[in-house]
């Protein structure tokens, strides 16, 4: 699990670096600075990802994707609030539903992978 969330961010963190602009698009207006906090943001995912593999810096890598992950929750709420229509997305509640009811998932994901909780199986 630990290997399969460091390659979703890896994959997130190439994405918010190569193409900044569909992030922008979706990165509510009270956001300042957004171009470069999605940069920074890019850089951070890459980081994380390999923190996340390695022993020492584990457990600090699942805090810091777990606050991550609750932070960019108002951006999928505005991508589907608003109907923000982006290049091999589907613009429809079968995609937006499933996506922001996913958000505690990843959040609960990071911090067991990084051994910050074991619930619901007890190592």
């Amino acid at each position: 699990m630990r290997w399969i969330l460091a390659a979703l961010y890896v994959a997130a963190g190439i994405g918010h670096l190569w193409a900044p602009e569909k992030f922008l698009a979706i990165t509510p207006s009270w956001v300042p600075l957004a171009p470069q906090v999605i940069f920074i943001t890019g850089l951070c995912e890459l980081t994380g990802a390999v923190a996340l593999v390695t022993r020492p810096l584990r457990w600090y890598a699942g805090i810091a994707f777990a606050a991550y992950a609750l932070c960019v929750w108002p951006a999928n709420f505005k991508h589907a609030i608003d109907g923000i229509d982006l290049p091999h997305i589907t613009n429809s509640w079968l995609y937006h539903g499933p996506r922001l009811a996913f958000q505690p998932v990843l959040i609960w994901w990071a911090l067991y992978c990084a051994d910050v909780i074991d619930w619901p199986w007890r190592r």
